[in-house]
């Protein structure tokens, strides 16, 4: 008798006319069946190859079961599935669709790599191969969209903000966060956005220790896809838009000598622009008095901190809050831009369009768990974080994919939910592989425009 009989046969005697036998006896089967359409995104994108060819395998040649390629694949796929941690590898080894994504046969392939395998996979990349990895990550993204919109774009948005990613163990540069009330790491993600399009494109997640300045790297991420950006895109017009913390001398100064980049930037208030903001806070207080709601009003002004060069413009939003039960408040706020429009416009339609980015990181988090960092050293966990970023990336070509479908904003766990987790039996023959899904799959329109567009043909 298996030891595993309790769990490989069910019965529910009273939840039908006839008793009810669950019985898990299909070894050809998997429950991430639409998981074939990651491989076919990364096909555009040539992703994995190329994060591979980042890497150097250290192993001796003659005792490789699993090449870098395959293990790299393995947990791209397995966290896009929702598979984030190195235990999961133990669960998906004889998985025949994860077995197909890395190139093996789905019934007579080896199989994948164990738990022990990848936590050395991933405890062996060295930091220069990280940060060709992070290059590579940009380009690939920037050659995709170049590729998709003919290589012509009126304008590029870039947008960077850090995020904290809270540790709960001994892992290397996990500090405290005082803004945050935690240990942490501190990474910051990168994300761009073409012409009017209302997706943001992940491009860089660079992991940084916890009491880490948001500025820290932020000059070098930004030269490096400025560098990208202009290759792909020629006389494009591209715009900049930082928070708060970013606010300081290197980065503005790096900005002011970028050609044709327009930028806002949050700054922090302080007794000097308090006062410059004096008088269109009286105004607000005094419409917030007549209208009994919050109110807001919009200058500007010249200012120069000591450690600035030249004074710079500095767009002023001079507003009260009301809340009921509570006495209105007064909040002031500050970007500066070297943008020409009306300081209402900037503010509004430009700077607080950042918001949505948010977004986007909460997907990271929730839907991808961007925060798995759970190794002891800083630089697997930063390999992690890359893992985890191409995984995002290639989920955002089937949202792109979906669109005009019921997936076309769907959040991440929504569209490995409806698209990705779908159980399918495998059969092999001498021609081809077949998955054979379920007729009653209830987003089968949505899953075919997906496949279709990424390179399927109907027969």
């Amino acid at each position: 008798m298996s030891e595993h009989t309790t769990t490989d046969c069910l019965l529910f005697p009273d939840i039908s006319p006839k008793p009810v036998v669950v019985q898990f006896d299909q070894r050809q089967s998997s429950s991430d069946g639409g998981a074939i359409l990651l491989k076919a995104a990364d096909r555009r994108y040539r992703l994995i190859d190329r994060l591979a060819d980042c890497l150097h395998d250290y192993r001796q040649p003659g005792m490789i079961d699993h090449p870098v390629k395959d293990l790299l694949g393995q947990r791209i796929f397995g966290i896009a599935c929702g598979y984030p941690d190195a235990n999961d590898a133990a669960r998906l080894r004889e998985d025949p669709i994860h077995k197909m994504l890395v190139g093996r046969s789905p019934v007579s392939g080896m199989a994948l790599g164990s738990q022990p395998t990848v936590s050395r996979f991933e405890n062996a990349i060295e930091r220069k191969e990280l940060y060709r990895m992070g290059e590579e990550l940009a380009e690939a993204v920037m050659e995709r969209h170049a590729q998709r919109l003919h290589r012509r774009a009126r304008r590029v948005t870039i947008d960077l903000d850090p995020t904290d990613d809270p540790t709960h163990g001994a892992q290397q540069l996990s500090l405290f966060n005082g803004h945050y009330d935690t240990w942490c790491y501190l990474p910051v993600l990168g994300f761009v956005r073409f012409n009017d399009e209302p997706e943001q494109y992940l491009f860089a997640a660079v992991l940084r220790p916890g009491n880490a300045p948001a500025s820290l790297g932020a000059v070098g991420i930004l030269r490096r896809i400025l560098k990208i950006i202009r290759r792909h895109f020629r006389r494009v017009r591209i715009r900049i838009r930082l928070d708060g913390g970013f606010a300081c001398p290197e980065v503005l100064d790096f900005l002011d000598d970028q050609p044709d980049v327009e930028y806002t930037v949050a700054m922090a208030k302080n007794a000097v622009l308090k006062r410059k903001a004096k008088r269109s806070m009286r105004i607000a207080r005094r419409l917030s008095r007549q209208s009994k709601k919050t109110e807001h009003v919009y200058a500007e002004t010249r200012y120069a901190a000591k450690t600035w060069p030249h004074p710079r413009r500095v767009i002023i939003k001079a507003e009260v809050v009301r809340e009921a039960g509570k006495e209105p408040k007064d909040n002031p706020r500050f970007v500066i831009t070297n943008m020409t429009q009306g300081p209402r416009w900037i503010y509004e339609e430009e700077y607080c369009q950042r918001g949505d980015m948010e977004n986007r990181i909460k997907e990271a988090h929730h839907g991808m768990e961007i925060d798995r960092t759970s190794c002891t050293s800083f630089w697997a966990n930063q390999f992690r974080v890359l893992m985890t970023a191409a995984a995002y990336v290639l989920m955002q070509e089937l949202r792109l994919r979906a669109a005009r479908t019921d997936c076309a904003r769907a959040q991440m766990w929504i569209l490995r939910e409806r698209l990705l987790k779908l159980g399918a039996r495998v059969l092999v023959s001498v021609r081809r592989v077949v998955l054979h899904l379920p007729v009653s799959f209830p987003f089968l329109n949505t899953f075919r425009r997906v496949a279709l567009a990424l390179g399927a043909s109907t027969g």
